[in-house]
């Protein structure tokens, strides 16, 4: 989607575990963190405490059903360890019981003075200061950061007993220590970033109380400085619909866009220029097709065709006349309305301000007729087309954060060789400098009705298929027969199965179907690939307990070795699990 990563970090890095702990050690010795016993669920069946996504309920405050640690379908509310209602293990479906278990708590509530004077002074979008306002002034409670878990960021207290920290705890303080780690790796200081200057946010709204109310307090009762602004963003939504694979109701990236030819920076234009930044976006394909032909093509892309072709072809060379000043103040003026809305996060408004410029220089060729010109006032011609380049160059340069594959073929449309992308935005008040353009050519195809159609029969066959489903009306498939051919003791006897713990796992670059997963099987940890990645999320990998093969022959996929393999059953991939909690490494009889 033309996105660069300038580092890729794991919660489950060294340079976390590190930073966790030390962040961790400087509360406690502050006095900000103490001790509790208190009721868990715990699962009689597995013989285990449910920490969060093991357990799943009924919300105390709404009613609607939930799980561990929030209210995912009803309030959003933020729940404790303790406050489910009605708990049932999320792995086998038993009642759970509450048993006393010793945990620590973050004296949040000692935080509402701090944080009713630091929120009202952030930036970002109102949305996150008036929800995270609220909470502290209704709702602020010492906050459980600790679990009983077999991953994850070891509580630095000698009397811990095994638990780890609450991954909201080691997650957030990950954005430091990835930054470290890039910081390390080019030669720059850290400090520089989360210790002076600005510290902007961008996150989904339903995580605001995590960022703006937990999050800020660890930071100040560390000694660290908390963010200086917090975007919260809408959802995106399907047809109004709310994403749910389940359901079919998805697009998905990869296999119903990119594989069918569609520019990355259509869609990158469609999710800022929908809606505001907080609402919720939703997405069509019948409204997809109408904003990239109406806006994107017939406005941008036929200003800036009609413009340079005429040059190309009419005139051969570039017009050597000035630009004249009035042009010059009307990309000025679409330049301050872009840098207005984009430092108040009002990103929709400043593409508004974008389109604006392309529709002024569509409206100002027009009525300017410079073809009509050519015929027997070539140089009033020639000045109009010259004024049109110089809006053409000031629409690749602020159209280059939205559309960069697109802005760059422009700009070497234009003449330029070098990147766009090194140039300021500021550089379109810069007179047009180039003698002669590149090759010049339509910049946007249309996305035609037949190609609509076709991407909304996908979709639609697909949420067709999830209905029936999940109705059980779809066809049986038909069980394959046994094998005939029998084997004996000594032939089972030679594989190894052995009950293994995941403890990380993540997406192969590039593939659609494959995980890759780190996993301990008792005496190493294992790298095993397995195409379960539609499935399964690496999120939802991490920290499952699965019978392995451990005595098969190493194979690459995609060009990453795996050493053993999973066991699932069925097209669903439904993992073989051990019913009860054994260790990693036991072996299977």
């Amino acid at each position: 989607m033309g996105i660069r990563f300038d580092r890729f970090g794991m919660t489950d890095d060294e340079t976390n575990h590190k930073r966790t702990t030390s962040i961790l050690k400087t509360l406690i010795e502050k006095g900000y963190v103490y001790e509790k016993t208190i009721q868990q669920s715990y699962c009689p069946n597995c013989k285990r405490f449910l920490p969060d996504r093991y357990v799943e309920g009924t919300c105390p405050y709404c009613g609607k059903h939930a799980r561990g640690d929030e209210c995912d379908q009803g309030c959003g509310r933020h729940l404790e360890p303790g406050e489910i209602l009605d708990p049932v293990c999320a792995t086998c479906g038993t009642k759970a019981e509450l048993k006393e278990q010793k945990h620590y708590y973050f004296k949040l509530s000692s935080f509402r003075d701090y944080l009713l004077e630091y929120l009202p002074t952030i930036g970002g979008t109102i949305n996150a200061k008036n929800y995270a306002i609220g909470w502290v002034e209704n709702e602020l409670k010492d906050w459980c950061i600790t679990r009983m878990l077999d991953w994850g960021v070891k509580f630095p207290s000698e009397d811990a007993d095994g638990l780890v920290c609450y991954v909201w705890v080691d997650a957030p303080i990950g954005y430091i220590a990835f930054t470290e780690e890039w910081a390390k790796s080019n030669n720059a200081d850290w400090k520089k970033y989360w210790c002076d200057g600005d510290r902007i946010h961008f996150i989904g709204s339903d995580i605001i109380y995590h960022h703006c109310v937990f999050w800020p307090a660890m930071l100040h009762g560390a000694g660290y400085q908390p963010p200086t602004a917090i975007v919260a963003s809408g959802m995106v939504t399907i047809n109004g619909e709310k994403f749910s694979k389940s359901r079919g109701n998805v697009v998905w990236t990869k296999e119903d866009y990119l594989d069918k030819g569609l520019s990355p920076d259509y869609l990158r234009y469609y999710l800022l220029a929908y809606t505001s930044h907080t609402k919720e976006l939703d997405f069509s394909w019948k409204e997809f097709q109408a904003r990239i032909n109406n806006e994107v093509v017939n406005t941008f892309g036929n200003f800036a065709n009609r413009s340079m072709t005429l040059v190309k072809n009419k005139l051969g060379a570039v017009p050597e006349v000035s630009v004249e000043q009035s042009i010059f103040d009307e990309i000025a003026k679409s330049l301050k309305e872009i840098e207005t809305a984009v430092r108040g996060y009002e990103f929709k408004i400043a593409v508004d301000a974008i389109m604006h410029l392309a529709a002024f220089g569509n409206g100002y060729i027009s009525n300017s007729a410079p073809w009509k010109l050519l015929k027997d006032d070539v140089p009033a011609a020639a000045q109009i087309l010259k004024n049109c380049l110089q809006i053409v160059k000031a629409c690749a340069l602020v159209i280059q954060p939205v559309m960069p594959e697109s802005a760059q073929k422009l700009w070497e449309m234009l003449g330029y060789t070098d990147k766009i992308e090194s140039h300021p935005i500021s550089d379109a008040l810069t007179p047009f400098e180039n003698k002669t353009l590149g090759d010049v050519k339509p910049l946007f195809p249309r996305i035609e009705d037949k190609l609509r159609e076709e991407l909304e029969a996908v979709f639609e066959k697909r949420a067709k298929d999830a209905a029936a489903k999940a109705e059980g009306k779809e066809k049986m498939t038909e069980i394959e027969p046994y094998s005939t051919d029998i084997v004996s003791i000594d032939d089972v006897a030679k594989l190894d199965l052995r009950v293994g713990l995941v403890v990380k796992a993540e997406k192969v670059p590039k593939t659609e179907k494959l995980l890759r997963l780190q996993v301990d099987i008792g005496t190493e940890v294992r790298q095993i690939v397995s195409s379960i990645a539609l499935e399964y999320t690496p999120e939802e990998m991490v920290g499952k307990k699965i019978i392995v093969i451990v005595n098969l022959k190493p194979a690459k996929f995609r060009g990453e070795e795996s050493n053993g393999m999973l066991f699932a059953a069925g097209e669903e991939a439904s993992l073989l699990i051990p019913l009860n909690d054994v260790p990693a490494g036991t072996k299977v009889h």
